[in-house]
């Protein structure tokens, strides 16, 4: 085969169907290389013209295009569509709880209350942060180069936290005088979570990419937690 400027060329005695070649990736056809009849120099080859699939794809095929990694299962280790369930199904409880627990932290800084100023409300949102983002540093600085080697308990680590804080946040409004403490333990524990669910993520991913596709794994699951979110 003599590939030359998109051009595919086969000998005739190659061939004697319409359809020459057939590019796929996985289980899904993409790419149909066809003879369209034109003869080059000579009579001894025969030029190839290059037809794309996916026009007749079906709505399975779509969805598994749109949601899975390119060449799936192939493309992937073998345990990766049942890993994907449960952490799809978390990042929907996630979703909805925090939705929740965000409205606890607001009413707690005063949302909605005649007495609360906007001045108190910003203050405590900076304090609140605040120790969010120092926690992420000092976590970062002592446990960093130990995510890698225990991946799954800091996996583990970072759901217990994540659940922690929200349920901090939800309670928090019922204790106005240790507010601004509890949100504080709460976003502290929001980053321990940032730092050890993204370290470990990205472990997870480089284990199920089994054809040097990491980016596609990682923006799929992606796509997959908005799914799971609408």
């Amino acid at each position: 085969m003599l590939v030359q400027q998109g051009e595919v060329h086969l000998d005739m005695t190659e061939f004697s169907e319409k359809i020459l070649a057939k590019e796929s990736h996985g289980r899904v056809a993409h790419h149909l290389y066809v003879n369209d009849g034109k003869v080059s120099r000579g009579g001894k080859r025969v030029r190839v013209k290059h037809l794309l699939s996916r026009s007749s794809r079906s709505l399975g095929q779509f969805l598994q295009g749109a949601f899975l990694p390119q060449g799936y299962p192939d493309s992937v280790s073998d345990d990766y569509l049942e890993y994907q369930k449960w952490d799809t199904l978390q990042a929907f409880c996630s979703y909805v709880t925090g939705t929740l627990a965000t409205q606890a932290v607001l009413k707690g800084m005063g949302v909605g209350d005649n007495k609360a100023t906007a001045a108190g409300a910003t203050v405590m949102w900076l304090l609140r942060d605040g120790a969010g983002m120092v926690g992420r540093v000092l976590f970062a600085w002592l446990q960093g180069t130990d995510l890698d080697c225990n991946a799954k308990q800091w996996r583990l680590v970072a759901d217990i936290l994540n659940d922690t804080a929200m349920l901090l946040e939800l309670i928090s409004p019922f204790f106005p005088l240790y507010f601004l403490l509890i949100a504080c333990f709460a976003s502290l524990a929001r980053a321990i979570v940032g730092v050890a669910g993204g370290a470990t993520r990205a472990s997870i991913t480089m284990h199920q990419a089994r054809t040097g596709n990491m980016a596609d794994v990682a923006a799929k699951d992606g796509s997959q937690v908005v799914f799971g979110v609408v």
